[in-house]
C-alpha cells in the first residue's frame, strides 16, 4: 500500500477533476442548450411550492364496479333470451339484485351468470332466494384488491399529468391505503394542477334512448346526464358503453376547420377503431353522445360510417381547456375521483431562509472540522482536509449527475457526512501515532498504521451503508433524502480517505523521506 502507480495516481486525480466539472452546473448557467447541464434540484422545503394530499374515492370505485356488472348482467341475460325484473344495485350492501321473469328460468339464469368471464364473476358470490330473487354480492377481498390497484394506477396517471405540465422534479408518493401526497417545488399557484388532478377524465361513448322523456322516471339501463355547456339540459344516456375512452391511443388540441373553434382530436387503437366503426355503421341517423365524467360533452347525430378510429370533440373549448383535456385523455382516466383533503403553499421566502440557514450550518461545520484536523494532526490533518473538500465536491457531483432533489434533511445529511468523513483519517492517524510511540521507523509506522485501521474503516462504513440503504428503501419523504445523501457520502468518503488522502501522504513521504513523522 506504500506504492502508487502512475495509472492509479492519474485515476484518482481524474475522478476528482470529473467531480469538479459535474459540480459547475450548480454555480453557472449552461453555455449552450445542446450541452447536458445537470443540476441538483431544491426540494419543497428549500425552494417553496405546493403540497397536496389527495384521497381516492373508494365508494365511487365500488359504485362504478357495481354499475359495470349490472350492465354486463343485462347484456348476458338479453343475449340468452332470459328475462328479469327490477334490477338494481346497493352501494351500501355492495350487492346487485334482480327478480326472475319466471321460476322455470332459474337454472338457466344461474348457468348464464356463472358462464360470465372469470375475471368478472370471481369477484362476486351468487345467491338465489325462494322469491325468485337473485343477488350478487361483491366480496371484501375483491374490493380491497381493486382499491390497492386503483391507488397504484392513480399514482402513475397523476405522474403523467404533472410531467406533461412541465413541473420540475415533482414528488408523488403513496400514504396509507387510499391517499396520495404530491409535492410540487417551485409551483406557487397550483390551481391548474389541482383541476388536472381532480378531474377523473373518464370518457365513454353512448347511444341515446330517444323514447325516454322524463328525467324523474328513467327506464332501466338509462341515466339522464347534464350537458357540459348547459347543466340544466339533460339527455337520456344508455348505460351501456359502446366505446371506452381507455382505448384511445392519442389526443391533441387543435382547431375545428368548419367552425374555427378549439377542439380535441383523438385516435383509437385497433379494437377501439373497430368498435367505433361498428357502432357508427349500425346507428346512422341516431345521436351518439360523448360523455366525460358523467357530463355530456356533445351528442352529434351519426351521418355515416367513421372508419379509421379517429374523431373530434368540440364543445366551446378555450385553448387552455382543449390542451388540458387532451393531456388528461392521453394520460388516461383515473379509476376513481381524487379529492384534495389538505393543501399547503410554501412561499419562496421561507425556502430562502431555509437555504441560508442550511448553508451557514454547512459552512460552519465544515470550517470547524478543518480547524480541528489542522490543530490535532498538522500536515496529515491538512491532507485529511483536502480529502474532505474533495468529498464534498464528489457528493455534489453525484447528486447533480442524477439530478437529485436536495431537501433540508438532505443538507443535514451532508453536514453529518462531513463529520463522519474525518473519522477514517482520525483512525489512521491515531494508529500511526501508536506505531511511532512503539518505536517503529516512519515507513513501518505508516504501513502498520494504515493496515491496522483499514479493517475498522471498512467494517464501520459498510454497516453504516447498509443501514442507510434500508432507511432509504423503507423510509418516506424527508427520511429518504437524509438517507440518500449519507449513503452517497459513505461511498465518497471511502474513496477520498483510502485513495486521495492516503495518496497525498505517500507522495509526501516519497518526496521528503522524513526521519520523523509530523504526528
Amino acid at each position: 500500500m506504500m506504492y502508487y502507480s502512475r495509472k492509479k495516481l492519474a485515476l484518482v486525480i481524474l475522478t476528482c477533476f470529473i467531480g469538479l466539472l459535474l459540480c459547475l452546473p450548480n454555480f453557472m448557467s449552461a453555455p449552450s442548450p445542446k450541452i447536458p447541464w445537470r443540476q441538483v434540484h431544491l426540494g419543497l422545503d428549500l425552494r417553496g411550492g405546493s403540497y397536496l394530499l389527495m384521497q381516492i374515492d373508494l365508494n365511487a370505485l365500488t359504485k362504478n364496479r357495481l354499475q359495470t356488472l349490472s350492465d354486463n348482467i343485462r347484456q348476458t341475460l338479453i343475449s340468452k333470451d332470459l328475462g328479469y325484473k327490477d334490477i338494481h344495485s346497493s352501494d351500501k350492501d355492495h350487492t346487485i339484485s334482480f327478480t326472475l321473469r319466471s321460476s322455470s328460468e332459474k337454472d338457466a339464469v344461474l348457468k348464464a351468470l356463472n358462464a360470465m368471464p372469470k375475471a368478472v364473476i370471481n369477484e362476486f358470490s351468487i345467491s338465489a332466494a325462494p322469491n325468485d330473487q337473485i343477488t350478487l354480492t361483491l366480496s371484501q377481498d375483491a374490493m380491497k384488491q381493486r382499491g390497492s390497484d386503483a391507488i397504484a394506477q392513480s399514482i402513475e396517471i397523476v405522474r403523467k399529468r404533472i410531467d406533461a405540465t412541465g413541473a420540475v422534479d415533482p414528488s408523488i408518493t403513496r400514504q396509507g391505503e387510499d391517499r396520495i401526497v404530491v409535492q410540487l417545488p417551485g409551483v406557487d399557484d397550483p390551481d391548474r394542477i389541482k383541476k388536472l388532478l381532480g378531474t377523473t377524465a373518464k370518457m365513454t361513448f353512448h347511444l341515446l334512448d330517444e323514447n325516454a322523456t322524463n328525467p324523474d322516471f328513467p327506464p332501466p339501463g338509462v341515466t339522464f346526464m347534464p350537458m357540459m355547456e348547459d347543466p340544466s339540459r339533460k339527455l337520456p344516456i344508455r348505460d351501456h358503453v359502446e366505446v371506452d375512452g381507455s382505448e384511445l391511443t392519442n389526443a391533441s388540441a387543435g382547431m375545428d376547420q368548419q367552425s374555427g373553434e378549439y377542439a380535441v382530436n383523438f385516435q383509437f387503437d385497433t379494437a377501439g377503431a373497430q368498435a367505433f366503426a361498428n357502432v357508427t355503421k349500425n346507428n346512422i341517423g341516431k345521436p351518439f353522445a360523448i360523455v366525460l365524467d358523467n357530463q355530456v360533452v356533445t351528442a352529434p347525430v351519426i351521418r355515416g360510417v367513421i372508419p379509421g378510429g379517429s374523431g373530434q370533440i368540440t364543445g366551446g373549448f378555450t385553448v387552455q381547456k382543449a390542451t388540458d383535456l387532451a393531456l388528461m385523455l392521453r394520460s388516461g382516466a383515473l379509476p376513481a375521483p381524487l379529492k384534495i383533503i389538505e393543501e399547503r403553499t410554501i412561499g419562496a421566502s421561507l425556502g430562502e431562509d431555509a437555504i441560508r440557514a442550511g448553508a451557514i450550518s454547512l459552512a460552519v461545520g465544515f470550517a470547524l472540522v478543518i480547524v480541528f484536523m489542522l490543530v490535532f494532526y498538522g500536515r496529515f490533518g491538512f491532507y485529511a482536509d483536502v480529502a474532505l473538500f474533495a468529498n464534498l465536491i464528489l457528493m455534489t457531483a453525484i447528486l447533480s449527475l442524477f439530478e437529485a432533489t436536495l431537501t433540508l434533511p438532505g443538507m443535514a445529511g451532508m453536514l453529518l457526512t462531513l463529520g463522519m468523513a474525518v473519522d477514517a483519517n482520525i483512525l489512521i492517524n491515531e494508529r500511526i501515532r501508536e506505531e511511532v510511540r512503539n518505536g517503529r521507523t516512519p515507513l513501518n509506522a505508516l504501513q502498520a498504521g494504515f493496515d491496522r485501521a483499514l479493517s475498522t474503516i471498512i467494517d464501520s462504513n459498510v454497516t453504516a451503508f447498509l443501514s442507510h440503504v434500508m432507511l432509504f428503501i423503507f423510509g418516506t419523504g424527508p427520511v429518504r433524502g437524509f438517507a440518500l445523501t449519507i449513503t452517497i457520502g459513505i461511498v465518497t468518503t471511502i474513496f477520498t480517505t483510502l485513495c486521495l488522502s492516503w495518496m497525498l501522504i505517500i507522495r509526501w513521504y516519497a518526496v521528503t523521506r522524513p526521519k520523523e513523522l509530523p504526528v
